[in-house]
């Protein structure tokens, strides 16, 4: 993902396309998700986080304080994070090809 001059400030929601298969079965390769750069970080949120200089699209969990990234296909590693400075976005909706895919995540 590349976040270069898009043109979008800052906290105004953008649009990406899921690549691959790490967040199966809730979100299919090729499907649309909507990021809200200011949504409200919390446990079980979808989110857009830099992990080494990528940015990667995570479930987020919150355990004792400590923050991870985990996917929902199990054939990916759980990564942990230092924080959620590391969080860019909150997926706040999915477009998927017909109605019925379409879904609203609460924020």
């Amino acid at each position: 993902m590349s976040f270069g001059n898009s043109g979008c400030a800052e906290s105004e929601p953008y649009a990406l396309r899921v690549i691959g298969d790490s967040m199966l079965p809730e979100f299919e390769d090729g499907v649309i998700i909507v990021i809200d750069p200011a949504g409200a970080i919390k446990d079980g949120s979808y989110v857009i986080a830099r992990h080494y200089e990528e940015y990667i699209f995570r479930e987020l969990r919150i355990y004792d304080e400590r923050y991870y990234l985990q996917t929902l296909n199990d054939l990916y590693d759980t990564v942990d994070i230092s924080g959620p400075e590391h969080i860019k976005g909150v997926v706040s909706q999915k477009s998927g090809r017909r109605r019925k895919d379409h879904k609203r995540y609460h924020l």
